[in-house]
């Protein structure tokens, strides 16, 4: 079963204050980036975050599994109603996260030497 735009977008109503929220469609399911950062995958309007050790003090006992079948596991957050925890838990994890690499530049075409 596909996510609905509707609960992806609640999803990043709901992270308001956690940075600049965006997200896309990735294989039916959605991608979501903070500040551009990938932190999260939305799929079967279910919430994944990516694991980080800012995250495991948080929540130690937070549950975990994979998105997708062959996945390695996120922390699964149930209860995305909670605005506040979502935001600090959010905002915890991507401070923890690599900046996005640079994208490369797109190869221009070069003139052919006419001879």
């Amino acid at each position: 079963m596909a996510s609905k735009p509707e609960f992806v977008q609640y999803i990043a109503d709901q992270l308001t204050d956690a940075g600049e929220i965006t997200y896309r469609k990735m294989f039916g399911e959605y991608g979501m980036y903070c500040d551009g950062k990938i932190f999260a995958l939305v799929c079967d309007n279910q919430l994944f975050v990516k694991i980080t050790e800012a995250g495991r003090q948080m929540s130690p006992d937070l549950e975990t599994a994979p998105p997708y079948e062959g996945a390695k596991p996120y922390f699964l957050i149930e209860d995305v109603d909670n605005r506040t925890f979502l935001n600090e838990f959010v905002t915890a994890t991507c401070r923890e996260l690599p900046a996005p690499k640079p994208k490369k530049p797109k190869n221009s075409k070069k003139a052919k030497n006419p001879k």
